[in-house]
């Protein structure tokens, strides 16, 4: 409900009533998703370990005719269910590109170079560790920030936490997420099958011409997404881009304008009025009209990204959780070097990179450090930003196997934890309370 229903709405409303909703879900999901994880992970250490496992492991198959699928549910959660999830991170990147912090090259600026220090620097510092061993595959894991974690820790910090500090975590998520994506599509494609590939192409293609004549029918874009995603699937390219893909091609803009939208509501009104006598006919016709000009008065991005982000953070991700947090409790997995490059990228590489990237890009005038934020702060920020976990836990899979992976996943959770209970702390402790200016 609008808690300000008589007050006028202004167009920035617009760009900050979509982020206020996103961060409220990012922000309860987070306690959903360490539930999840916690559960996976005390499941994997208890007697029934094995089923647990044998679970994800469990054959299933999907065809028609003479072409048939068959793979676990670990695979099927990873690379299926994982596809939706990557569709709304579309969506929160193509909203951010067209109405968010990321539209301004000026704002944009400090995020960017934020998000950009953040990856390069745990990479280097994985491969300072790892570089010659067999795990250097694993460069991409400690790049990735967890988005929900990190609104949740800054939602338990409360009004302390100023807004220029969730903003810029925010956008530098999604500057991260843009760069996982790259990550994903070039450092983890193998065994390409050009033609599979070529028929993605041409899906996506044919998707932008129904765009282009004006096709709103969400189910067909839905049967072609999927055409999309199995293509993909085939083609060796990993099948959860076609999520992102689609969710960057989704438009931004709302079919019908406000000023038509309130002409037809204002039709409706007279209707109810008795104003215009009108036969059932025109009057059935007028209200179906009210009814189209209501939904398409909201663009399809606010739409989409309103009914799946809710399933995405509350369904999807705890389910992933559960397939890939499960570790065995081994204390000498933290000691092994794939653990030990993993933690150190997301513990010393992240803030660092972050810390070291932003003044960079301060000193050299191309962004401007907000009013209210030090540089400590940004430090702390940039901890919290080491909680990779779902995205971390999701490159692992993909560039590890062999006991090599578990290790990865130690290395993953263990360094999640630190980082997120360093970085509240500090930021407690570097935050005034609310109502308390801050020290020079």
């Amino acid at each position: 409900m609008d808690p300000r229903p008589d007050l006028p709405r202004e167009r920035i409303d617009r760009v900050v009533e979509p982020l206020q909703r996103f961060l409220h879900v990012e922000a309860t999901s987070g306690v959903v998703l360490l539930l999840a994880a916690v559960v996976a992970f005390a499941v994997a250490n208890s007697a029934a370990a094995d089923a647990f496992a044998g679970l994800w492991k469990t054959r299933v198959s999907f065809g028609f005719g003479a072409f048939q699928m068959e793979h676990s549910l670990k695979h099927w959660v990873n690379d299926g269910l994982m596809g939706i999830f990557f569709f709304v991170v579309g969506l929160e990147v193509k909203r951010e590109l067209v109405l968010g912090e990321l539209r301004d090259i000026r704002q944009a600026t400090l995020p960017m170079a934020a998000a950009l220090g953040g990856m390069l620097v745990p990479a280097g510092v994985f491969l300072a560790f790892e570089g010659g061993g067999a795990a250097a595959r694993g460069w991409g894991i400690p790049m990735a920030t967890d988005i929900a974690f990190v609104v949740g820790c800054l939602a338990l910090l409360g009004s302390r936490v100023p807004a220029s500090l969730r903003v810029l975590l925010l956008s530098l998520a999604i500057a991260d997420d843009i760069g996982a994506i790259l990550v994903i599509a070039i450092g983890y494609t193998s065994g390409l099958n050009v033609g599979a590939l070529l028929l993605a192409f041409a899906g996506l293609g044919l998707v932008v011409g129904l765009r282009w004549v004006g096709v709103r029918s969400v189910p067909v874009y839905v049967l072609f997404g999927s055409l999309i995603w199995l293509a993909l699937h085939e083609s060796g390219v990993h099948a959860t881009l076609a999520g992102v893909a689609l969710g960057l091609l989704t438009p931004s803009r709302p079919w019908v304008s406000d000023s038509r939208a309130k002409r037809i509501i204002a039709r409706v009104e007279s209707l109810w009025q008795g104003d215009e006598p009108t036969p059932d006919v025109d009057r059935h016709h007028l209200l179906r009209r009210a009814e189209t000009a209501v939904r398409e008065a909201l663009s399809p991005l606010e739409r989409l990204e309103n009914r799946v982000h809710p399933w995405s953070a509350f369904v999807i991700m705890p389910v992933f959780a559960l397939a890939n947090a499960g570790v065995t409790v081994d204390a000498s997995l933290i000691r092994e070097p794939v653990a030990l490059a993993v933690a150190a990228g997301l513990v010393v590489g992240k803030p660092l990179g972050i810390l070291g990237a932003s003044y960079l890009a301060v000193r050299l005038g191309v962004a401007r450090l907000p009013g209210d934020l030090s540089w400590r702060v940004i430090l702390a920020g940039g901890l919290l930003a080491g909680i990779g976990f779902t995205m971390s836990l999701f490159i692992a899979g993909l560039a590890l196997d062999g006991p090599l992976l578990p290790a990865a996943k130690v290395g993953v959770l263990v360094a999640s934890v630190i980082c997120g209970a360093a970085g509240m702390l500090l930021l407690r402790l570097w935050l005034p309370a609310p109502g308390v200016a801050p020290r020079g």
